[in-house]
């Protein structure tokens, strides 16, 4: 408040990268003339440079009561009984320090246990699959539309020794569509735009009936939105969990 103020945005370089720095351009073109704003100005920054900068302040990081995240450069002293995570995210969401992953991993403590089945809708780094593996759960799936987080949650996978359990496969909700699975469990860290594109789409049927279904990554005047669209599927919502502006979204698929 009272001084300047910068706005900085990334979008790929890639044959859309025209079309969107004119739609930019026009939209600051507009709002230049209601506010004494300058032009926007571009640069090309290597994916590197971002990649490799944030490592600088990835530290080990204990979530609830058992999980400890580490980089995977870093060394730690973990108590008895700590399951250990080890991340080298690069360029997928997931280090385990932004409030939703860490709501999300407070579920996986709660609800991951031996003998159920989990999907993990979003993964990004995997995270929150290698959670679900180590705390018990026979199968997880991992599933992401990005091709990049694909590649880097197969590397986290198979880097925590949990490549038997978790499957980590390109694709989205349109997937279970394509076949009779079902999970006892289902983990969304999504955006609620994303969420709420799903909710036509047949969301519930990732889980069996009577099973849990958890959603992150809703700020706080999201959440009305997002319960009213997932309670018109017949997912009940049973609690909420809050960090800061985060609320984390617990519901259960009702039983016919």
């Amino acid at each position: 408040a009272g001084g300047p103020l910068r706005v900085a945005g990334y979008f790929s370089d890639d044959e859309r990268a025209p079309e969107t720095r004119r739609k930019i351009e026009e939209a600051m073109y507009y709002l230049g003339r209601l506010y004494d704003i300058p032009e926007p100005e571009f640069a090309i920054v290597k994916e590197e440079d971002w990649a490799e900068a944030w490592k600088r302040s990835y530290h080990p990081i204990r979530v609830g009561d058992r999980i400890f995240i580490k980089p995977a450069w870093a060394e730690v002293e973990a108590a008895p009984g700590d399951i250990i995570i080890e991340m080298d995210p690069g360029m997928a969401f997931g280090t385990g320090t932004h409030p939703t992953t860490q709501l999300c991993l407070r579920a996986c403590e709660w609800f991951c246990v031996p003998g159920i089945a989990m999907a993990d809708i979003g993964t990004g780094s995997g995270v929150l699959a290698i959670a679900a593996a180590k705390l018990g759960c026979y199968k997880v799936l991992a599933l992401d539309t990005d091709p990049v987080a694909v590649r880097v949650a197969q590397e986290n996978v198979e880097r925590n020794g949990v490549a038997e359990v978790v499957t980590v496969q390109r694709g989205s909700i349109e997937t279970f569509q394509r076949t009779a699975r079902h999970f006892d469990l289902a983990m969304l860290n999504l955006t609620a735009r994303i969420i709420l594109e799903m909710v036509p789409n047949g969301l519930q049927h990732v889980v069996w009936p009577g099973s849990k279904m958890v959603f992150s990554g809703i700020i706080q005047e999201q959440v009305d939105e997002v319960i009213t669209a997932l309670e018109s599927i017949d997912l009940e919502v049973l609690g909420q969990r809050q960090i800061d502006d985060w609320v984390m979204l617990i519901t259960q698929r009702r039983i016919p």
